[in-house]
């Protein structure tokens, strides 16, 4: 089905722009959200009619946008879950989680604006991208800790998955002795 685009969306085209798409994704996504017309002749005047006004709401949009990216540039987000000894989370964090943080935090962004190719499975220092409006793209950081304590450690550097901070370096150094007293015994039976 030929549509006529009334916002830039990505991977597709530029407002105006008609373009091809499968029948489902015009009747199911661009049609209803108002993202896009049917290319016909009565549509194409009526886009032509909105054009100003239509360029106008996306402006709009478009520096609200980089008003909300004014307040998140440079902040790092904490998220608290509880996880395993070596890291791994009990469970994920998804970009609803995200959304829903954000949103916690005073900054409206919508469900859909954070582009995670999956979710957050591990505790650390994770970017994510956050698309606010089609020409506007943020990156910003999620400190992912067991607690608030690790989440500070975390963000000075500190490694909380490396054997020493799991088992104290006490236990890496003994660790270390156990095997060389086992490779010297393993070399004196073999020799003896």
């Amino acid at each position: 089905m030929e549509v006529i685009l009334l916002e830039r969306i990505a991977r597709l085209g530029q407002m105006g722009d008609t373009v091809r798409v499968k029948d489902g994704f015009a009747r199911n996504y661009l049609l209803p959200s108002g993202r896009a017309l049917r290319a016909n002749e009565a549509n194409r005047t009526k886009f032509e009619s909105q054009k100003a006004e239509l360029i106008a709401r996306n402006e709009e949009r478009k520096q609200e946008a980089f008003g909300v990216a004014g307040q998140l540039r440079g902040r790092t987000f904490v998220i608290v879950r509880s996880a395993g000894e070596t890291g791994q989370l009990y469970g994920s964090v998804s970009a609803r989680d995200v959304a829903d943080l954000l949103n916690a935090e005073g900054v409206k962004v919508s469900r859909n604006a954070a582009q995670m190719k999956q979710p957050i499975k591990t505790i650390g220092l994770h970017p994510v991208l956050l698309s606010l409006h089609p020409e506007v793209e943020l990156e910003v950081t999620f400190n992912i800790a067991r607690s608030q304590d690790e989440a500070d450690r975390q963000a000075r550097g500190e490694s909380l998955t490396s054997a020493a901070a799991i088992y104290g370096d006490d236990e890496e150094e003994n660790y270390d002795e156990e095997l060389v007293e086992e490779e010297e015994a393993g070399e004196e039976e073999a020799s003896a």
